[in-house]
């Protein structure tokens, strides 16, 4: 048996470099593709736009589903850059549901969303693992399925003489996954299709949103299909459906199924909202490191678009303090195409010091990646403990593969 340290016969003794001789890349280790929803019209769009922008290391992390991995070796090893197998789940946490804490949904207490990062490639999930997976992708794609039947309802009774063709959607604007913002695009392309001019369509709209007039302008596709998803889909929409309890699994059970799919149980901070509010579960952040650690949760992410330079600078420094794998991502889960390149609030660029923290950690998930691909012990155990007293020694290991992936493309 191999030592878990010896891969690609790089020793921890030839990686001690100081964190200011590392070659600090920029990376966007959370990006949502067409397998589940996206800004993008095809993961190559995505990456070509990566390419462009010099953001060498990228991490898919779609919904539920891992079925855009193959694709997204394929075509980051086209383009010279380092992929990140990730994946993202709604889960249950009926403890905080039942005390009335939000986590990281501002909307519905317990509710709590989870990533997993740095997955086995190609995947091995065993059972009742796979079928768990399996089961909460069906529930998901039958309430999607429930909101086209509303929908189609208020299309009859408004007399707009269209409907929606929910199979038609599943095959032209999905690949197996579908979301609420499928309905809405696909609706907003219907209406378009069906009347001619700006004016008829934004009747039309307001009409449908119950004499709520537009607020964005129609050529804005985007605006429209957010508003779109507001008026109708959302809580006391007229297409609104409750969710099943069934398409939330339990938090542990989420936890355990990336475990098992050899993946870093990761959790999402919301952090400052743009009114800087925070949840009840976030806003004392030494409790949260704490819950989290007892909880079996070691890697924590932010989607720096939401969050002030200072709050971002302020979590994100914490959680690295305190051993945690910290990353940064851009989602690209909504229709608006925004950039690859990482940015706070308003824009504002990453400082130094995030984007060191957020390489930092891409270096420890593509070192963890990499091990488990060779059936080594990655940086948790199988009871998901990380090893935090030798996080540098995976940071090392992580940038050896990062700069080795990259020397071997460019050769």
């Amino acid at each position: 048996m191999p030592n878990k340290y010896d891969v690609q016969n790089m020793e921890f003794s030839q990686m001690r470099k100081t964190v200011n001789q590392m070659d600090i890349m920029k990376v966007n280790a959370h990006l949502h593709t067409p397998y589940s929803f996206s800004a993008f019209s095809s993961i190559a769009q995505a990456l070509d736009l990566a390419e462009k922008e010099d953001v060498k290391i990228l991490g898919i992390n779609d919904f539920y589903t891992t079925n855009g991995y193959d694709e997204w070796d394929k075509e980051c090893a086209k383009r010279q850059l380092v992929p990140l197998f990730n994946i993202e789940f709604i889960s249950l946490q009926q403890d905080d549901q039942e005390d009335g804490i939000r986590v990281n949904d501002p909307q519905n207490p317990g509710r709590t969303y989870l990533s997993g990062k740095g997955l086995r490639h190609p995947i091995q999930l065993e059972q009742p693992y796979l079928s768990q997976l399996e089961t909460v992708c069906e529930e998901s794609n039958r309430h999607v399925a429930r909101m086209s039947e509303k929908l189609n309802q208020l299309l009859s009774k408004i007399e707009a003489g269209f409907t929606l063709d929910y199979s038609e959607i599943t095959q032209s604007l999905t690949k197996g996954i579908v979301r609420e913002r499928h309905l809405a695009k696909a609706l907003r392309m219907q209406v378009y299709e069906h009347f001619q001019t700006e004016k008829a369509i934004n009747d039309f709209l307001t009409r449908l949103f119950s004499g709520k007039a537009v607020r964005s302008i129609i050529t804005d596709h985007a605006a429209i299909e957010n508003e779109i998803r507001a008026n109708l889909l959302k809580a006391g929409g007229a297409a609104f459906v409750a969710e099943d309890p069934k398409a939330f699994l339990p938090m542990e059970t989420v936890r355990q199924i990336i475990l098992h799919s050899g993946g870093l149980p990761t959790y999402p901070f919301l952090a400052d909202d743009a009114k800087g509010g925070f949840t009840d579960f976030e806003k004392d952040k030494e409790k949260a490191a704490d819950i989290l650690k007892q909880r079996g949760i070691f890697s924590v992410e932010f989607i720096t678009t939401r969050n002030s330079m200072e709050v971002l600078e302020e979590y994100a420094g914490y959680f690295h303090e305190q051993g945690f794998i910290v990353t940064f991502g851009s989602e690209h889960n909504t229709p608006a195409m925004e950039p690859i390149t990482l940015s706070t609030r308003n824009n504002t660029p990453l400082s130094d010091r995030l984007m060191e923290i957020n390489y930092l950690g891409a270096c420890v998930i593509v070192a963890h990646q990499q091990l488990e691909k060779q059936v080594l012990q990655g940086y948790v155990d199988k009871n998901g403990v990380a090893d935090i007293l030798h996080r540098d020694e995976y940071i090392h290991l992580g940038n050896k593969i990062i700069k080795s992936i990259l020397k071997n493309h460019s050769s």
